[in-house]
């Protein structure tokens, strides 16, 4: 239902007076029941206003009080609680029983078909009390300490007298079925379930205060190597430049004029720069053999395709100990040698 529908009865901090009453053309036959049960003194209901007289001299009475549902709490902090072996004596000690108890402010049986119950003052002051001096304490002991601790608290305690001031219960309209005698009555088929509920949703918990944000300073990342390189990373890279000669191991291209001396280092630098290349001489075919010519020196090399061996040295790599190497007839030097002296151990086939 719409706030605005209430009665001035039903706002906060307003003052009990008679319920607003809205019926039907017709009237329900189970509320024509009810009113001639509770009525000591046989009235004539046979008529829309008859009803409404009779509920209204009912509910407005001072003795129209419902019991909407009822709380065990403790009559003290948890610190200040009394500690007993026996659990029954424990329980009466440090608990007693708060009745909510509230009175008709509305009745509407054309649209809402509902009736609304508004706290009486003493239930009011009875649930503020232990709000302020049970409820906060324990709650305000179990939090942390922060600067505005306390003006949290006085908040939440007056946002909760504010709450409880303006609660109002709406159910069906069929809740008046447990009226009683005087106006007074009980909520039936478990409607004091919901009250307890919405009750219970009054009573906030307290909020610390939300966390500062910090600027949080990052370290700066370190740098590492990539370990999906293969072995030997650490190694530094070799240069691709040749590598560096002396100038006194580079050979002149040209013949050199006869020396007239010689020295063994020179000699044996010779030898050392010369490399030979092993060479693999084919064998000799076991069913041949060549003869020995000695008569000419075409018939010597007359297959030098088939002759391996190693290559001559140039003129100008030898070196000059005083000897002039001349260069024969047939385009060979003449170390000394006769030609006719030299043949190859094996000769290619002809």
């Amino acid at each position: 239902m719409p706030m605005q529908l209430l009665p001035a009865s039903a706002q906060a901090f307003a003052p009990r007076s008679a319920p607003n009453i809205v019926l039907n053309s017709k009237v329900e036959p189970w509320l024509t029941q009810t009113l001639k049960r509770i009525n000591k003194i046989k009235r004539p209901l046979n008529s829309v206003p008859q009803h409404f007289r009779c509920l209204t001299e009912t509910l407005g009475g001072p003795d129209a009080i419902w019991t909407l549902a009822s709380f065990m709490l403790p009559k003290a902090p948890e610190s200040k609680l009394c500690k007993d072996s026996n659990p029954l004596m424990e329980a009466i000690n440090n608990y007693q029983m708060l009745h909510l108890e509230a009175y008709v402010v509305h009745i509407d049986m054309v649209s809402q078909h509902e009736v609304a119950f508004k706290l009486t003052a003493e239930t009011i002051e009875a649930l503020v009390e232990y709000h302020r001096d049970i409820y906060s304490v324990d709650l305000s002991a179990d939090m942390f300490s922060w600067p505005e601790k306390e003006g949290q608290v006085k908040k939440m305690q007056e946002e909760f007298v504010q709450a409880v001031n303006r609660f109002v219960f709406r159910t069906g309209i069929r809740a008046l079925e447990g009226l009683e005698e005087d106006g007074a009555g009980e909520l039936l088929d478990g409607r004091s379930v919901d009250v307890k509920t919405a009750i219970m949703n009054m009573f906030l918990p307290l909020l610390p205060p939300p966390p500062r944000i910090v600027d949080v300073i990052l370290p700066a990342p370190t740098i590492l190597p990539n370990l999906a390189i293969g072995g030997n990373w650490w190694t530094p890279t070799q240069s691709l430049a040749p590598p560096q000669v002396d100038s006194w191991r580079v050979l002149p291209s040209t013949p050199s004029p006869t020396a007239t001396s010689c020295s063994d280092n020179q000699s044996s630098a010779f030898w050392q720069d010369m490399t030979f290349n092993p060479v693999q001489l084919p064998s000799p075919t076991p069913s041949f053999s060549q003869p020995m010519y000695t008569s000419a020196a075409a018939d010597f090399y007359s297959s030098p395709g088939y002759i391996t061996s190693m290559p001559a040295p140039l003129p100008s790599m030898l070196p000059n100990c005083g000897i002039d190497f001349g260069m024969g007839m047939d385009g060979y030097s003449d170390f000394g040698w006769s030609q006719h002296n030299f043949a190859p151990q094996y000769a290619g086939a002809v």
